[in-house]
């Protein structure tokens, strides 16, 4: 199935490894041109080769901060240089840490608003103006399945990640007369970094091991397992492509079906 997406003109954050990494080799994988960005230079560098190894794609990387607004702009202005165009920005970024309300500072809280919220309003500010050129565009943002249903000790992302949810919604409303389409992945328990994190935190809690708390959380999920970034990776690679055209505003889960509500 042709994707449309052969010579587009890609962004994808925090893309060194996890879900954005996963996203970033399957764009490159379907022929677009992939702009890769993650705070440390070393593991970028690194992702960055082996998927310009394994696709023969264009890749373009650079270290950042997305908290940094000048440096997420010079990072768009210089992939729409190489490229050409930027028709595609997946915003992503490392989840707050695992705390439950009372054990949070305000600095944590400022953090995960910059990290989380303020991330998306400095990509999609760059990235716009470059897709309205164009009459063409995805913006997709990767939150969690805490935007619908609550996870325990994340309170930060529970409360943050919907805010991202009322942007993507507003921006959608925006920009749709423009072609711009925006919309939201919430993915579920997924085999990542982040996900370990959070099972140490719930296996030090429980005086229990961390295979014990992936096992309860697999038994937990219908499909009787856990995601992986890849399969994330598709339904990033779906919104972003001509058979999603007439889908915008939208949160897609992709979460096993863990997520109770109708």
């Amino acid at each position: 199935m042709d994707l449309g997406l052969k010579g587009r003109g890609v962004i994808v954050a925090a893309s060194s490894e996890g879900i954005g990494r996963a996203a970033a080799e399957a764009f490159a994988r379907e022929g677009a041109q992939v702009a890769m960005c993650a705070r440390t230079e070393s593991t970028l560098r690194k992702s960055a080769d082996e998927i310009r190894e394994a696709t023969r794609a264009e890749i373009y990387g650079e270290a950042l901060d997305v908290t940094d607004a000048v440096a997420v702009t010079r990072f768009v202005e210089q992939a729409a240089k190489q490229f050409g165009r930027i028709d595609v920005c997946v915003t992503n970024a490392g989840g707050p840490p695992a705390k439950n309300f009372l054990s949070t500072s305000n600095d944590d809280w400022k953090r995960a608003i910059d990290m989380n919220f303020m991330s998306v309003v400095h990509l999609a500010k760059a990235a716009i103006p470059y897709m309205q050129r164009h009459r063409w565009g995805r913006i997709i943002t990767i939150t969690s399945v805490t935007v619908k249903q609550p996870v325990a000790e994340l309170v930060m992302s529970n409360a943050v990640r919907a805010g991202v949810v009322g942007l993507v919604k507003s921006l959608s409303n925006e920009f749709g007369k423009d072609g711009i389409l925006v919309n939201n992945v919430a993915p579920g328990y997924t085999t990542t970094e982040r996900l370990k994190e959070l099972a140490g935190v719930r296996a030090l809690a429980a005086g229990a091991a961390p295979d014990d708390i992936y096992k309860a959380w697999a038994a937990d999920t219908p499909v009787r397992r856990l995601g992986e970034p890849r399969e994330i990776a598709d339904v990033i690679l779906w919104l972003a492509s001509e058979r999603a055209s007439y889908v915008t505003g939208q949160t897609v889960l992709a979460d096993g079906g863990i997520y109770r509500g109708l």
